[in-house]
Formats: C-alpha cells, structure tokens, sequence
C-alpha cells in the first residue's frame, strides 16, 4: 500500500510507529560531522512502495539526488506494511532506527514526537511548507509543529468492477447501506464474489466499522470518544450490527480470513484479476490492484470508484470522509541533507512525476494539474468537497487504542466478537492509555 496503515503494534516504540531517526554518526564517520553539510552522509531510507509504480520512481529519486550532491548516499530499505513495522520495531529498540521513514502521523506520530524519537521540521521546512495543502499538512502536524511531510492524501471508498456490476444486474452504485446490501446479494446470485477482503492483515476490514461509526454516530461523536475514553454507546455498538449484516451475507472471497492485502491470492490480486466486484480501499488501490494481478494491469477501465453509501436514519453525512495519506518523518539524529533530499520529493516538479503514475493525490498544490486517471480525479473531487474528515483509527487513537480497533473487528469479522463487545474492548483499551 501505500496504505497505512495499520499493522502489528507490539511496544511503545513499534506503538509510536518506530521509525525514527538515523544513527547517523557512524554513517558519518568518514571524518565530517552531523552540523556539516558538505561532509560524506548517509541516508538510509525505508518505505512500502515494494512494487510498480513507485518503486522505481523512488530509487530514481534517490539516484538524481545522489548524483547532484556527491557527498551524500542514499540506502533503501523497502518491504510490505507489516514487515516494514516489525523490522522498524525491532532496529528502534535496538538503538540504530533509520533516517527517512514511513509515517501515517495522527496518535502514532504524536507518541514518537513525547518519546523524542522524531526531528521538529518547522523552522527548516518554513520557506517552501506553503506549497503544500493544509489539510494534508494538518496530519503531521502536533501542538502546532511539523514533525512530519505528507507526499500524498486522499480517501478510503468502495472500488467496483463496472463488468461485474452489470453481469448481476446493478444498474447504479450504492448510495446508501440498504442498496449495498442489495447488491451484495445480486452478486452472489449471479455467482459473483461480492468483496474482497485481507482478512489476515486485520486493518483493511477496520476500514468497515469505521467508516459506519462515521455515518451513524458522526465524525464529531468519533472525536469526543477518543477524547472520553469511552465507544461504548449505542451508535458503536450499531456500527457493528450493520457490519454483520454484511458479514451475515458471506461476502468475501474463499479464504479471506487468511489472505493478506498485498500479496499472491489477496485482496489486492483479488480484485485486480477481475475474481470480486468491490473492495473497499483508498486511493492507492488501482496501483496495487495492477501490481499484483496476472497481467500487471489490473482491470483497467472496467474499473470504477464510489463514496461508502449513507446509513439509514445515521447523524453523519454521507460526504464525510474518512482516509489519510502517505508521508516521511525524520529521524531525530538523521544527517542534515535529510531534510533537504524529503523536499525535493514533495517539489512540484516530482510530485508530477508520482501523480502522472496513478499511484498517488499530491499534497503539493501546484502538482495536481498531473492528475490524469478519472478514477483519481473523481477521488480528489470527492475528497475536496467532504464537509468532514476522519483519519484511519489505527493512526488518529493512541496505538494501543488503534490495534484494540483492528483487533476487535477483525474478529467480529471472523464471528467470534459481537458489536457490543467490540466497543467495550476499544474502551477499555482507552482507558488503559
């Protein structure tokens, strides 16, 4: 992914996200100091684009970069989502975290910023951060400081196979719960898996409960729970009710529960081989539909995009969103042409180049005239006109609160947690933080 997202958060420093800064004075050891910026430097860069098309982008950034500034070497470390934070975890604790990592900012990135393990980007950031969009900015932003840069943001929604859509007879896309439910159950009668599902990597099906919380109770009601330590109140517990009512249906390809998002035979190969009719994910998910799917192209314009539809008699609107982006956080200690090198990624020059792939909204204002596929502009165009927004729950909450999230509706999911369960786990959870 670019997701999120999301993923095994174990102890306070894998909680906090565990990316943080480089041990850079050893990667500086050819005699020069940190506060030099023409002595040799080291950036070890990890990240999750694992696959086409950012990938390759990504290491030809790293390439110019190097080659205009002959004293700095960029390393790379790329793996999936989960591998990423157990490998990040594991390095942090160790004492030697890298210098520009994965960060989805939120609760995550604020638990680095109190251990200390984050670089404060405000001062060296201030003469081009107005470039980028505030609402993007406002993610990584914590007690009024830059700890973090987004590169990309947008929304989660419901993905479609416009072919497989009018096999089963449905004419229009969902605007509302009812209608999805209606139209799980057409799908399954014309013998058409409904939704793909990651069911193993847990945070894809907390996209569900979350965005039901959202169009029941409100983005304001998601707010003031997290801000009381207490979900469980009858809008909660009826966001789990609807979401079995799905799962009631058996809408998931054989074998979700152990399938992952991004792998051989998951969610993500799943829809992009044409086997499900929706999934619901973020912007990102054309990309890795294509990157993993047989031909390397995914479906390609049988492919559709539509808002998660509105609950019946719910006190949230239906052009709430609920989402997040992509951005790099600095390790505290990372040499000085760090900053520099996550500014040329985000410069509007290079946030074309990622936009023009599809795999990314830009954040850089002057880069969204790149957007090209329709699929991503009608994401922006929905994403700029949402009257709310809510980041993924496993970022915004504390880490602890947000794992409790993915934890407990993973297993309502697999049937073994009722709804009223589910939010006295996340309550507690809370109020153990």
């Amino acid at each position: 992914m670019t997701s999120r997202t999301h993923l095994s958060r174990r102890s306070l420093l894998s909680l906090a996200g565990a990316g943080v800064g480089a041990a850079l004075l050893g990667a500086c050891g050819d005699g020069g100091t940190p506060s030099d910026p023409t002595a040799p430097q080291t950036i070890d860069w990890w990240h999750i684009q694992t696959t086409e098309p950012l990938k390759p982008l990504w290491a030809a950034l790293a390439k110019e970069y190097e080659t205009a500034h002959s004293n700095v070497k960029i390393n790379i470390t790329d793996q999936e989502n989960d591998a990423f934070k157990k490998k990040l975890t594991t390095v942090t604790q160790a004492g030697n975290p890298p210098s520009l990592f994965q960060s989805w900012g939120g609760g995550v990135l604020k638990q680095q910023v109190d251990a200390g393990l984050v670089k404060d980007l405000t001062e060296e950031t201030s003469s081009w951060i107005g470039e980028l969009t505030p609402i993007a900015l406002e993610q990584y932003t914590v007690d009024g400081r830059i700890y973090a840069i987004p590169w990309d943001m947008g929304m989660v929604g419901f993905w479609y196979n416009k072919e497989l859509f009018e096999r089963a007879g449905i004419t229009s896309t969902p605007a509302t719960w009812g209608e999805l439910l209606d139209a799980v159950r057409k799908l399954k009668s014309a013998g058409i898996t409904p939704i793909a599902l990651g069911g193993k990597d847990k945070w894809p099906g907390h996209f569900y409960w979350s965005y039901l919380a959202i169009r029941i109770a409100g983005v304001d009601a998601l707010k003031q729970a997290a801000a009381d330590k207490n979900f469980d109140n009858p809008d909660f517990v009826a966001a789990g009710q609807r979401l079995k009512e799905l799962v009631d249906l058996q809408p998931f390809q054989t074998g979700f529960l152990g399938a992952g998002y991004e792998e051989t035979d998951s969610q993500a190969s799943t829809m992009g081989n044409g086997q499900a009719a929706m999934e619901l994910m973020g912007q990102w998910a054309p990309s890795v539909q294509a990157a993993w799917s047989a031909s390397k192209k995914g479906i390609g314009d049988k492919l559709g995009f539509f808002p998660f539809p509105a609950v019946e008699g719910g006190k949230g609107a239906v052009t709430d969103a609920f989402g997040g982006g992509n951005g790099f956080a600095v390790g505290k200690d990372a040499p000085p042409a760090t900053v520099d090198f996550l500014r040329s990624i985000v410069s509007a020059a290079n946030q074309r180049r990622a936009a023009e792939t599809g795999a990314i909204l830009p954040v850089n204002k002057a880069a969204l005239d790149a957007v090209r596929d329709p699929n991503a502009k009608l994401v922006a165009k929905t994403f700029a006109s949402a009257t709310g927004f809510q980041l993924y729950l496993d970022q915004a909450f504390a880490p602890a609160v947000g794992e409790q999230v993915n934890d407990s509706v993973a297993e309502l999911i697999a049937g073994r947690k009722s709804p009223e369960q589910v939010t006295k786990d996340i309550t507690a959870a809370a109020q153990n933080t």
